[in-house]
């Protein structure tokens, strides 16, 4: 079977906590249920990613080199 997650074009997906996701949080002014949702069973997230859990997700960008974006995982 294929894992997905490693193919080359599926952005780094990196589940986040702690003081680093209260950083981003307080940066944006959002409660972790105001980020956009990824469901539990995406394929491209890591195995240890869990409903609740917050992930960050890092894509190669043409104008800005890299971009970062965060989904909340939900059932």
């Amino acid at each position: 079977m294929v894992d997905v997650s490693q193919h080359e074009l599926v952005p780094e997906h990196i589940p986040i906590e702690g003081a680093e996701l209260d950083s981003v949080l307080e940066e944006y002014g959002l409660d972790r249920t105001d980020l956009p949702e990824i469901t539990a069973d995406d394929p491209a997230l890591p195995d240890e990613a869990e409903t609740g859990d917050v992930i960050k997700i890092v894509r190669d960008s043409r104008t800005a080199d890299t971009s970062i974006s965060y989904r909340l995982v939900v059932e």
